[in-house]
């Protein structure tokens, strides 16, 4: 059990510790995430894509068009694409995310309505469905419900067992954990961003946890 105590010692940064442990202890429960190794898997890139629990809301101000084309550059082959979304997150949400992950085209807002939400970042039309049914509310009508502690570590343990992440976080083949964390990484992000933050972050909750 994670306790407001040792939340704050793994995740200093976390504002209201009490909150989020009351909050986490029952969802992991409810999804299998109840060894050392899942909680600190878990909590490592939980706590990393939501700035340690602070940040609820996909942040999708960007202030260069290099940026933009960073990390998006399929969307933005070249900077003077990206212009006009900087500093525009709800058009470059429209855009970003259109016509993908059950979302509408950009002039449905869907992109913008389901942003990342959360301490998963759950993103697109589908994944809000999907989750709100399992979790029993309407997350459709009210996206804003993944940014309570409740549902945002609910929703949070659900996409992880349903995405067969503890089985990932368990796999001990030898290889630092590198090749199983990465895996975990793309199947969260999309991709590897933060990844050595990530990694870091979670051998140091593996040795709070075992200590």
């Amino acid at each position: 059990m994670i306790t407001a105590a040792s939340l704050k010692k793994i995740l200093p940064l976390c504002k209201e510790p009490g909150k989020w442990a009351n909050a986490l202890n029952p969802a992991m429960d409810k999804y299998g995430i109840n060894t050392p190794v899942r909680i600190a898997s878990f909590l490592a890139q939980t706590g990393h894509e939501s700035g340690q629990f602070n940040k609820l809301i996909e942040n999708l101000t960007y202030k260069t068009p290099a940026r933009l084309v960073k990390i998006w550059p399929k969307r933005f082959p070249t900077e003077a694409s990206a212009i006009p979304y900087v500093n525009n997150e709800e058009k470059l949400a429209n855009f970003v995310y259109s016509k993908r992950i059950g979302n509408g085209d950009v002039d449905s807002g869907d992109g913008y309505r389901y942003r990342g939400r959360g301490i998963i970042q759950v993103t697109g039309k589908s994944n809000y469905a999907e989750i709100g049914k399992a979790i029993g509310v309407d997350l459709l009508k009210n996206p804003d419900l993944l940014t309570t502690p409740e549902l945002a570590a609910l929703s949070a343990a659900y996409y992880w067992q349903g995405h067969g992440l503890n089985a990932l976080a368990d796999d001990g083949t030898g290889d630092d954990d590198l090749e199983d964390f990465t895996a975990i990484t793309k199947k969260i992000n999309g991709g590897t961003e933060g990844l050595a933050q990530r990694l870091a972050l979670f051998k140091s909750i593996q040795e709070t946890l075992i200590a």
